[in-house]
């Protein structure tokens, strides 16, 4: 894990997922979904005036047993919780779940991580709300059913488990933790 950080901890195209590199050099319909939504995200913590940025770049180090390391598309963290993460006054890394409020992944070619894996991290870290983003409609059908179609899936942690929410292009999304959010999959869209 430290050869990791001190070789990529600033790069954003690689994380480690039980010590493999993961190259995830993203596309640029990718980015323009990704970058809309933080924009989206950004001017609506912004309205509500709560104590939450979202950084530039950031590490999720989550437990300090395992080798994975995991760098979400975006992260909203609580500016108020900051000072309890043991990394973060040095460089961009948090270990503690409670300083996280939302992590949006936009769904690449390698979908099943999204669905799967990365979900049951997320719980266990305790982060309320993890958004899926799958503009291209490339998940699995048990996770996004029939037919298969772009699909923007909100989690709310509740309890230990993800409660699964979908929405269709033309539905607004609906945010437990961002009630006033005015968003539908359509507004995020690469052209």
């Amino acid at each position: 894990m430290a050869e990791f950080l001190i070789q990529y901890g600033n790069n954003p195209h690689y994380e480690l997922a039980d010590g493999e590199l993961i190259d995830m050099e993203p596309t640029g319909p990718h980015e323009a979904v990704a970058g809309k939504l933080a924009t989206k995200l950004g001017i609506a913590i912004t309205e509500a005036q709560l104590p939450w940025f979202i950084p530039r770049t950031c590490l999720i180090r989550p437990f300090a047993e395992t080798t994975t390391a995991r760098r979400p598309d975006i992260v909203v963290l609580n500016e108020t919780l900051l000072h309890h993460e043991p990394f973060w006054e040095n460089e961009p890394v948090i270990a503690l779940g409670q300083s996280i409020k939302l992590v949006v992944e936009v769904v690449s070619t390698t979908w099943e991580k999204y669905y799967a894996r990365k979900v049951e991290e997320y719980a266990v870290l305790g982060i309320p709300e993890y958004w899926i983003v799958d503009y291209r409609g490339l998940g699995g059908v048990v996770f996004m059913g029939k037919p298969k179609q772009p699909t923007f899936t909100v989690c709310q942690l509740i309890g230990e488990d993800y409660s699964q929410q979908k929405y269709r292009l033309g539905e607004f999304i609906k945010s437990p933790l961002l009630p006033s959010l005015q968003l539908r999959l359509d507004d995020v869209m690469p052209r």
